[in-house]
C-alpha cells in the first residue's frame, strides 16, 4: 500500500483497531506537544495501536520517567499500563506510522516506515528538550510489509537492557519508559510471549527518512524535513544560508562522536542501515546488537551479516557511507541561488571527506583517557595502536584489558597482576607495559588520580552476551525476571566494582563465544 493511500484508507482503519468502550485517561499523564504531526503532513499515517488482551507490566523506567516530568506511579497504575500496551491512547497523543525508506545491507528500498511502531507525541522533558514518546510492537501498520507487527518479549527486553547500559556508559542512545507484556503469543521459529516496548527518543528522523521523499523527487518535502530538523535539533542554523550544508556537517559531527564512542567500549551494532541512523546521533535500533568479548577487529555477530558489512572495524566505514546518502538527498537543496550542481556536489564532497578526521579525533580522545593520558602527543597513537594489535593477537578480553589497566596505573607491582594474567605472552604485555608507563610518567600525575580516572572511563561491566541470554530466556520462557533485574542492576553502574557482582564482569567460556550469533528478532 502506498503512503497516499493508507492516508485515504485510515479512518476505516481506526474504528477497526481502536479498543471498543476505552475510557479517557486523566489529561494529566501526558502533556503532548506534537510537532511532527503538526508541521509535517504527508509524511506518515495516523493509526491507531492494536488492542492486546491481557497487558501486564514488566519494568516501568522510573528514573526515565521523572526525568520526562511524568507520574511514574499513573504510569505503573492500570489505566497507565493499558496506555503502554496501546490498549488506550492518551488525550493529546497523535497516533502515527512514520514513513521512511532505507539502504540495507547495501540495497535500496524505497519503502519501509513504522511496520511494528507508533509514535504516540512528544513531550518536553525537565529539561526543556522535546522528546518522542513511540511503541514498539503496537501491530500492524500500512508499512508492515507482511509482517504481524508484533514484538516478543526477549526482544523488547533487549532493547530495554542495553539502552540503559548505553545511558549508564554515557554514550547517547534511545531509551526504555516501560515495557509491557500483552498476554498474546506472537509467531516467530515457535510462538512466543508478546511485549511493548515504550521508546523515547530525541526524534525518530532518520537519514532513510531524508531517503523516503528524495527518491520520489519531493524535493520540496526533503526541504521541510530539513527545515523541521534544524528547528529541533540544530535551531541556531535556521537563520543561516548555508542550513542544510549546515546540517550534514553537524549529523556527520554527531555520528563521528557516536561511533567512536561504540567502539572504544567494543559494542557492535549489527545492522547499520540508513533507516538505522538517526539524525540526532543517539543509538538506535538494539537488534542483532553485541558487545565484544576477545578483542577482534573482524568481530561479528548478527546471524544475517554473511559478508561482515557491519563488522566491528567497518562501523565508522559505515558511518561514512550512510552520510554519503543523506548528502545525495540534500543536494537539490543546496543547488541553489548560483550554486551549480557540480559545486553543490563538491560542497558535499567536503563534507563527507571530512568525517574520517572527525572519527580519528573523538576515537583518539577516547583512547587517550582509557590510557590515563591527559595532553596528547605524537607517540600516542602508536602506543594505542600496539596496544590492540597485543590484545588480538593473544585473543585478550577488550573490556578486562583496558580495566585492570586503569589497576595497574596504581601504584606497586602487584596490581599489574591482574592484567598480566590475562596474557600467554607475558613478556610481550610486559614490553608494551614499559612504554605506557614511560608515557604516562612523562606527565607526573599522581598514580592514584590517574588510576581512577581511568575506572571512569574503562567499564568493569558491560551487557555479556551470555548473561544477556540468560536473562531473557529466563524472562521468555520462565516469567522469570530476577536474572533480567539483577543485570539491570549490574550494568546500569558499568564502572563500579561491586562486592556480589563479580560474575557480571567474567567473561563467556571462549567456545560459546565463538559460535555466539544475534537475531533481529522483534
Amino acid at each position: 500500500m502506498t503512503l497516499r493511500r493508507a492516508q485515504r484508507r485510515r479512518s476505516g482503519k481506526l474504528g477497526a483497531l481502536a479498543t471498543p468502550g476505552s475510557s479517557a485517561l486523566p489529561a494529566s499523564l501526558f502533556t503532548f506537544d506534537n510537532s511532527y504531526a503538526r508541521e509535517l503532513p504527508g509524511f506518515y499515517v495516523a493509526w491507531q495501536p492494536a488492542a492486546v488482551p491481557a497487558p501486564r507490566l514488566l519494568r516501568l523506567n522510573a528514573a526515565l520517567a521523572e526525568e520526562l516530568g511524568l507520574d511514574a506511579q499513573a504510569l505503573a497504575a492500570p489505566d497507565g499500563v493499558q496506555v503502554l500496551a496501546g490498549n488506550r491512547v492518551p488525550e493529546g497523543a497523535s497516533p502515527l506510522a512514520q514513513a521512511y525508506a532505507g539502504h540495507q545491507f547495501g540495497g535500496f528500498s524505497p519503502q519501509l516506515g513504522d511496520g511494528r511502531a507508533l509514535l504516540l507525541g512528544e513531550v518536553m522533558d525537565r529539561h526543556g528538550r522535546r522528546r518522542d514518546i513511540a511503541l514498539k510492537g503496537s501491530g500492524r501498520t500500512p508499512f508492515s510489509r507482511g509482517g504481524d507487527g508484533k514484538a516478543a518479549v526477549g526482544p523488547v527486553l533487549r532493547e530495554y537492557l542495553i539502552g540503559e547500559a548505553m545511558q549508564a556508559l554515557g554514550i547517547p542512545t534511545t531509551r526504555a519508559l516501560a515495557a509491557v507484556a500483552t498476554g498474546e503469543a506472537v509467531q516467530r521459529e515457535r510462538a512466543l510471549p508478546g511485549a511493548v516496548l515504550t521508546r523515547v527518543a530525541a526524534s525518530h528522523v532518520r537519514v532513510g527518512t531524508f531517503q523516503f521523499f528524495a527518491a520520489r523527487g519531493q524535493h520540496d518535502d526533503v526541504r521541510r524535513l530539513a527545515d523541521y530538523v534544524i528547528a529541533r535539533h540544530d535551531p541556531d542554523l535556521a537563520a543561516a544560508p548555508d542550513r542544510y550544508l549546515g546540517l550534514l556537517r553537524r549529523v556527520a559531527q554527531r555520528q563521528a562522536a557516536l561511533i567512536a564512542q561504540w567502539m572504544n567500549v567494543g559494542f557492535i551494532h549489527g545492522v547499520m542501515n540508513t533507516d538505522n541512523m538517526t539524525i540526532s546521533g543517539e543509538t538506535i535500533d538494539y537488534g542483532p546488537c553485541a558487545y565484544m568479548e576477545s578483542y577482534d577487529p573482524e568481530a561479528v555477530f548478527s546471524s544475517i551479516d554473511h559478508g561482515g558489512r557491519y563488522a566491528y572495524r567497518n562501523q565508522p566505514l559505515i558511518a561514512r557511507w550512510n552520510l554519503a546518502r543523506l548528502a545525495e538527498t540534500l543536494l537539490p537543496l543546496l543547488a541553489v541561488d548560483g550554486v551549480t550542481p557540480d559545486d553543490a556536489v563538491a560542497q558535499v564532497t567536503e563534507v563527507i571527506d571530512a568525517f574520517p578526521a572527525w572519527y580519528d579525533a573523538h576515537w583518539r580522545a577516547g583512547q587517550r583517557a582509557k590510557l590515563g593520558l591527559q595532553t596528547a602527543q605524537p607517540e600516542d597513537a602508536a602506543l594505542a595502536d600496539d596496544w590492540l594489535a597485543l590484545l588480538h593477537a593473544q585473543q585478550v578480553d577488550f573490556t578486562l584489558a583496558w580495566r585492570h589497566l586503569a589497576d595497574a596505573a596504581d601504584a606497586g607491582e602487584r596490581r599489574a597482576e591482574p592484567l598480566r594474567d590475562l596474557f600467554v605472552d607475558r613478556a610481550a604485555a610486559d614490553a608494551w607495559l614499559q612504554r605506557w608507563r614511560a608515557r604516562s610518567d612523562a606527565e607526573g600525575a599522581d598514580t592514584s588520580a590517574r588510576a581512577a580516572a581511568m575506572r571512569a572511563v574503562n567499564p568493569i561491566v558491560i551487557p555479556r552476551n551470555h548473561l544477556v541470554e540468560e536473562a531473557l530466556a529466563a524472562a521468555a520462557d520462565h516469567d522469570d525476571l530476577a536474572p533480567f533485574e539483577r543485570l539491570l542492576d549490574a550494568v546500569t553502574q558499568p564502572f563500579t566494582e561491586r562486592a556480589g557482582f563479580e560474575r557480571y564482569a567474567e567473561p563467556a567460556p571462549r567456545e560459546l563465544t565463538a559460535g555466539y550469533r544475534t537475531f533481529c528478532g522483534t
